[in-house]
């Protein structure tokens, strides 16, 4: 008896498990056909020959970005080799403008490349081979630091961060991952991006519904160039009045934008302090300026921009004392590499070294006025420095020592 109903219990069981299983595999079938086949999408803008193109020109803007940061990176941080001449005094403000620019073109770019590339994800099987599973490795690797580069620097345009890291290291390191899984993309997609660019041997793609793939480069190319003009007057100044979307402008305090107040920085009493000196330290020994003094040594007037490394720039007038003539009065020479402290303590650019490069150059100067004002509180009195082709960060604001080297 025991045994006849463990037999009909185990049947009961085993009947209850074919069901599942079949229910389950029926809703499998049903899953799957729902979800789309990579041969459904026909359209012009999935072909072999717009992913080439729209790579092509993604690949350039990730180029051009990813060169001029590592420049803007080994002025911020050189090395003994590196070398970042006083000019032309623009050179700075258009390799950070570039920097920034081809980033915004990326945005569009990229998008249209996923878009092209959108039916892959329904290819089965999902790995076919060693080579296939490297490419599918560096698109996941390439897609995440690609999202990851341009809205972290998006944010950091607009001057937002919400989150807790240092963001200069960690967009420096994950630019060295997004380049170099380009590169393993490149390197695994070659034959394919060789046979798409090369008409006579492109297979013909069938038309399909949607935008033909003439209309979607031409959609892609508008929107790049739209978000390109959008934004680009925070570098060009003659696009400055067709850019709705340009962030900072001349309509700052003294016709110029201003990143850190002196409130930010906790130098309102400081600087504003009658008993302030500059001091000078060179070999020869420590000279201290009062501001009477500075302004009674020869005055040097230059136009200069300044350019930031959220993208904007803006040309100004800045008169002061040239460092080669400020260098010579305190017993040095010109040409020697000088450490600049601020008045400011907390913030992580109060100390800058301005190069012997820079220190010998005329253009150089310790700017008391701007734009034909005495310098206000924000934009660093009751000094600062001004310099050809240096990163805003590094005009140092609101000196209180040099340090010759």
């Amino acid at each position: 008896m025991k045994r006849g109903r463990l037999a009909a219990a185990w049947r009961r069981l085993d009947t209850r498990v074919t069901a599942v299983q079949a229910k389950i595999g029926e809703q499998a079938r049903a899953i799957e056909r729902r979800v789309p086949k990579a041969e459904q999408f026909k359209g012009g803008a999935h072909g072999e020959r717009v992913t080439a193109r729209v790579g092509s020109l993604l690949g350039l803007a990730f180029l051009i970005c990813f060169v001029t940061g590592l420049l803007s990176h080994l002025i911020q941080h050189p090395p003994e080799w590196f070398f970042w001449p006083s000019r032309p005094v623009w050179l700075y403000r258009v390799t950070q403008g570039a920097h920034v620019l081809s980033g915004i073109a990326a945005i569009p770019l990229l998008l249209a490349k996923l878009w092209s590339v959108y039916p892959k994800l329904f290819e089965r099987p999902l790995v076919r081979s060693v080579p296939h599973a490297v490419e599918r490795l560096s698109i996941l690797v390439l897609s995440g630091a690609a999202f990851f580069e341009l809205s972290s620097g998006l944010l950091n345009v607009a001057q937002n961060y919400p989150w807790n890291f240092y963001f200069p290291q960690v967009h420096y390191a994950v630019a060295w991952v997004a380049i170099g899984s380009i590169l393993v993309h490149v390197a695994v997609k070659l034959p394919v991006i060789r046979r798409a660019l090369t008409r006579e041997r492109s297979p013909v793609e069938p038309p399909g519904p949607g935008l033909s793939r003439r209309g979607f480069l031409t959609t892609t190319g508008i929107a790049t160039g739209v978000a390109v003009v959008a934004t680009a007057g925070a570098t060009v100044p003659a696009l400055r009045n067709f850019s709705g979307l340009s962030w900072r402008s001349d309509k700052g305090s003294q016709k110029l934008p201003v990143n850190r107040t002196a409130v930010a920085a906790q130098v309102t009493r400081s600087a504003q302090d009658p008993g302030w000196r500059l001091s000078v330290v060179t070999p020869a020994g420590t000279r201290q300026f009062t501001l009477a003094e500075l302004r009674a040594l020869p005055q040097t007037t230059v136009d200069l921009p300044i350019a930031c490394v959220e993208g904007w720039s803006q040309m100004a007038t800045w008169r002061g004392i040239s460092f080669p003539d400020l260098l010579r009065a305190s017993g040095s020479a010109p040409g020697v590499d000088v450490r600049v402290s601020s008045l400011e303590k907390t913030g992580l650019y109060g100390v800058s070294v301005l190069p012997g490069e820079h220190t010998a150059d005329p253009l150089t100067v310790l700017a008391l006025e701007l734009n034909g004002e005495v310098l206000n509180l924000d934009h660093g009195y009751p000094c600062r420095v001004i310099a050809p082709s240096r990163p805003g960060v590094l005009q140092t604001k609101w000196v209180a020592k040099l340090e010759v080297q």
